[in-house]
């Protein structure tokens, strides 16, 4: 499926959740955000936290994967718990 929107973002969510047989409020307790939360991302909502997305997307088994355009790599992120990259990486 591809993401282009926060409306296709969202509803790939509800869709993901509705199979899984989920409430809104199940996913926001399981995902440890509000039920408004989870409300905004389901509406598309533009301004959503991405790191709160992120967790809603982990809760659901959603994986996302990003595809660079053609010829550019880019290096995979370092382990967890080694800190924010340097203000050289910008």
């Amino acid at each position: 499926m591809r993401i282009d929107s926060p409306q296709s973002l969202g509803r790939a969510v509800r869709a993901v959740r509705k199979q899984l047989g989920l409430t809104q409020p199940d996913l926001a307790m399981t995902a440890g955000t509000s039920l408004r939360f989870i409300v905004e991302v389901e509406k598309g909502k533009p301004t959503c936290q991405i790191g709160k997305v992120l967790t809603v997307l982990a809760t659901l088994g959603i994986a996302l994967d990003l595809s660079p355009p053609s010829g550019v790599t880019v290096e995979p992120a370092p382990s967890l718990g080694k800190g924010p990259p340097d203000a050289t990486d910008a």
